[in-house]
């Protein structure tokens, strides 16, 4: 059990606190709601975008990581398709540097020209080299626009076009920065050898006075029920074909997101699961084949992703998979297979636990989603599923006509 409390800023800025004595240093995590599913089509990559721009210098801050360095502090961010994440470790008595540095970028950034456009040049340079010049770097520019029709799940988070970041203009980014990254759109957690006082204190001497924005309400269109197959077959230099089956699964809030997740773990976890047992060792139709969840917060992806033996042709690969599937669809699962699941699952739990910034993360995550508490009821959700359920969320979940296949092949040179 993760024990914290909250408060709210008058601003609409939430506070969570985990104390921690035994530790000698603090987490400080701060939660934007925002992320690539928020951007118009037109100009998509913009949150990412800011992940880089809010590390290049705030209104009193030229150099962020300097201030931070000389207290013995470390930071990142990350940006998804539904947050944008900035965290920062340092020794819990250097804690008001990290409130100092964090509430200087939320109250404003430096907005220069030049800032800009080295970070644009940081991003677009990532967008060559990890998704254009990287073999299969370009898979989730495809098929998230193969899985989703209409929600803005169908752009990658680095964005849809590289020329969108290319043509951002310094107004652009001003309009989305005074939408998006106000205080009643943030959710703050401190964890570790802290005190409820001394960062309810730090909050309102240096978040408070940062104006609160105009409040911010998704109106995001609805994906349609998918009600047939999908197909798309590209190729490029790459070493092995490989294949790609993305399924709908239900959303983060969904009483199934759970049983959904053990799914993926029976097909496709490790080396023990059954795709890899059955695929890899036993007919050796791929070299490796994997099974995740995307993890949103809207309607997500189960994912299977495989690469084949140069043997092997890509219908052949396909339909073992849809094989294996029907056979956990038809037959479900064992008891012994799912308590294994399940203990690997909540293991991984219990590891994130005795990680401060896993825990201060996590508290912001489930309170953006509107409630802290869920991050508690993880051993209860996960382990109330039975056979029955796993099967039944199967059935539903595992249609071949919601599945949208990606055929990656290797071109000859």
């Amino acid at each position: 059990m993760i024990h914290y409390e909250k408060f709210t800023l008058s601003n609409g800025l939430k506070v969570l606190v985990h104390q921690n004595k035994n530790v000698g240093i603090a987490a400080f995590n701060l939660l934007y709601n925002v992320g690539a599913k928020d951007e118009q089509e037109t100009k998509t990559g913009f949150a990412h975008l800011f992940e880089h721009l809010m590390f290049g210098g705030s209104k009193h801050i030229p150099n962020f990581d300097e201030h931070l360095q000389r207290v013995g502090g470390e930071c990142n961010a990350f940006t998804s398709n539904d947050i944008t994440n900035y965290y920062i470790t340092l020794p819990a008595s250097n804690l008001e540097t990290a409130f100092w540095l964090e509430s200087d970028r939320m109250l404003s950034l430096s907005f220069d020209e030049q800032v800009l456009e080295v970070q644009r040049n940081v991003v677009i340079e990532e967008f060559k080299q990890r998704y254009l010049n990287q073999p299969y770097g370009d898979v989730w520019l495809k098929l998230r626009p193969l899985a989703y029709q209409k929600h803005p799940y169908k752009w990658a988070t680095i964005g849809k076009d590289i020329s969108h970041i290319e043509q951002a203009t310094l107004q652009d980014v001003k309009d989305f920065f005074f939408r998006f990254y106000r205080p009643n759109n943030a959710i703050l957690c401190v964890a570790g050898n802290v005190s409820v006082a001394e960062v309810e204190r730090l909050a309102r001497k240096w978040f408070e006075p940062i104006e609160a924005g105009k409040p911010y309400h998704r109106n995001l269109p609805t994906e349609p029920v998918q009600t047939e197959a999908r197909y798309l077959e590209v190729s490029a230099p790459v070493p092995l074909n490989a294949l790609y089956k993305a399924y709908k699964m239900p959303a983060r809030l969904h009483p199934d997101f759970e049983t959904a997740d053990l799914i993926s773990d029976i097909l496709g976890r490790g080396k023990s699961s059954r795709l890899y047992e059955n695929l890899v060792r036993k007919r050796q139709i791929f070299t490796d084949i994997s099974a995740y969840i995307t993890n949103s917060v809207d309607e997500g992806l189960l994912v299977v992703q495989g690469m084949l033996n140069p043997e092997s042709s890509l219908q052949e690969a396909n339909q073992a998979v849809e094989s294996e599937i029907y056979e956990l669809i038809e037959k479900g699962v064992t008891e012994k297979e799912l308590r294994k699941v399940q203990n690997k699952a909540f293991s991984t739990y219990l590891f994130a636990k005795m990680e401060e910034l896993d825990i201060a993360m996590n508290l912001c995550f489930f309170e953006m989603l509107g409630d802290a508490e869920k991050y508690n009821h993880y051993e209860q959700d996960i382990f109330s599923i039975t056979p029955q359920r796993m099967q039944a969320v199967a059935q539903e979940m595992l249609q071949s006509q919601k599945c949208s296949t990606l055929f990656y092949r290797a071109e000859h040179i």
